[in-house]
């Protein structure tokens, strides 16, 4: 089967569009015919010095190749004996380790579930992990509620996208902030307030939020605490291309916002999204109920993988970029 392989680090020229075989099923496991994935920044770090000395380290002298991705949609080609939730055939969504390919393998019982029918392929690929990575930051660690004034910081990317239609979902007042040219998207997602970042500075609003999700991460933890409520939560979550690219700078801030919210009332949550079934069958009810949608900014074929990762690495997608296979 085809696949982008990654066998060293540097810039996306180095990833290789590479006949590789088809992975094997497990007893418990399905394998899918991918039609569709999706980047996400978590991408880039296969292509970063610490992931390549890593795998160094795990695979000897020489570090095994990966095949990149993580975000599929497509139609079950197989599945183990020992699997009787899914069967041949069937239209899934998910995600796993090795997406960029024709074919993925993985446990049934992992984050994959039934395509919802009024999603193509390319739009479900778009959801699994910003989906995921914004649901938990609204659900589990900013713990929104009904009427809450809540802040995305970063609203017109994958993560930002999805938060904002998530948090007006469950109930929340939010305000997003974006560039211009993204001003009417945030608003069409539901903002019931956007603020263009290029004309007005959110920090010095007199607004004060319970809830700030900053996926932008641009400021610093002095500033953010003066928009927020004595008992607010401040949510770090998602990332640019280039923070999980380079790393250290992303590094710096965070430990810099931890160490400076140590004291003080706002609490400050900081996690790695979990791709799982719980979390997967929630976003599928609300694509299904109409209550949140993917947004698409560019498709890219398999064998322009380079184009995508340039574009993406940019900083400038509005929404997800798609891979079709």
């Amino acid at each position: 089967m085809k696949a982008i392989v990654c066998r060293t680090h540097g810039r996306p020229d180095v990833l290789r569009l590479e006949e590789i075989d088809k992975p094997i099923v497990s007893d418990d496991g399905l394998l899918v015919r991918v039609h569709a994935s999706s980047i996400n920044p978590v991408d880039f770090f296969p292509l970063s010095r610490v992931a390549y000395t890593a795998r160094l380290l795990s695979g000897g002298l020489k570090p095994k190749p990966k095949v990149l991705g993580i975000d599929f949609a497509g139609t079950v080609e197989s599945v183990g004996e020992g699997v009787t939730d899914f069967r041949p055939g069937d239209e899934v969504f998910g995600g796993a380790n090795g997406a960029f390919a024709e074919y993925v393998s993985l446990p049934s019982k992992k984050g994959v579930v039934l395509k919802p029918a009024n999603l193509t392929f390319e739009q479900a690929a778009a959801v699994p992990v910003a989906g995921v990575t914004a649901l938990q930051a609204l659900r589990d660690h900013g713990r929104v509620e009904k009427g809450q004034k809540v802040l995305i910081n970063g609203a017109s990317g994958g993560v930002g996208s999805f938060a904002v239609q998530i948090a007006k979902a469950l109930g929340a007042e939010v305000t997003a902030v974006c560039s211009t040219r993204n001003v009417d998207t945030a608003r069409s997602h539901g903002a019931d307030r956007v603020i263009d970042y290029s004309r007005e500075d959110f920090i010095r609003d007199d607004e004060r939020y319970d809830l700030m999700i900053d996926i932008a991460g641009n400021r610093s933890w002095s500033e953010c605490r003066r928009i927020l409520n004595r008992n607010a939560i401040f949510v770090a979550a998602g990332a640019s291309a280039n923070t999980v690219w380079g790393g250290n700078r992303t590094l710096r801030h965070l430990i810099g916002i931890r160490l400076a919210s140590i004291r003080g009332p706002q609490k400050l949550a900081l996690f790695i999204a979990k791709l799982n079934k719980e979390n997967m069958i929630a976003l599928q009810e609300l694509l299904q109920t109409g209550k949140i949608r993917p947004v698409i900014d560019r498709q890219y074929e398999l064998n322009q993988v380079l184009d995508a990762f340039t574009y993406m690495g940019e900083g400038h997608a509005k929404g997800k970029i798609v891979i079709t296979i």
